[in-house]
């Protein structure tokens, strides 16, 4: 897939609703881009964890959706933590995911995500399961 066709493919989906747009990959890594705005702030006008976490599941999760035959094997998340280090009230937060274990039934990610100014936001670990499709 192209980054292009990867954009076009979650633009209708929770991933398109949080402004997600796909930026990079290659064989390890992939990195992504979503705007911090009134949508994702926490009450006290901060970047709320969970868009940071959503954020980092995302590009996990595409990051393996590409290295595995998509009408074989469907992706999932299976765990997610992460430690968030730095706010951010506005801007761009960039997440760049690299592989840590490429396991034929799980993989595991750690994502970086950082402000457009290159200061740590949040980092996190993701883990996918790699399951066959079922038949239908």
């Amino acid at each position: 897939m192209t980054i292009q066709e990867i954009n076009r493919f979650c633009e209708n989906s929770f991933i398109g609703y949080l402004g997600i747009e796909f930026l990079d990959y290659g064989n390890d890594f992939i990195e992504a881009r979503m705007p911090v705005d009134e949508n994702k702030l926490q009450p006290m006008g901060l970047l709320h964890g969970g868009a940071s976490l959503a954020l980092a599941e995302t590009v996990a999760s595409a990051g393996s959706m590409l290295l595995v035959d998509e009408n074989c094997y469907d992706v999932l998340g299976l765990q997610v933590t992460g430690n968030h280090v730095a706010s951010l009230r506005s801007g761009d937060v960039i997440a760049r995911a690299e592989i840590v274990h490429r396991g034929s039934s799980t993989h595991v990610w750690d994502v970086k995500i950082t402000s457009q100014d290159q200061q740590l936001i949040s980092v996190a670990r993701v883990t996918n399961i790699i399951i066959e499709k079922k038949k239908k």
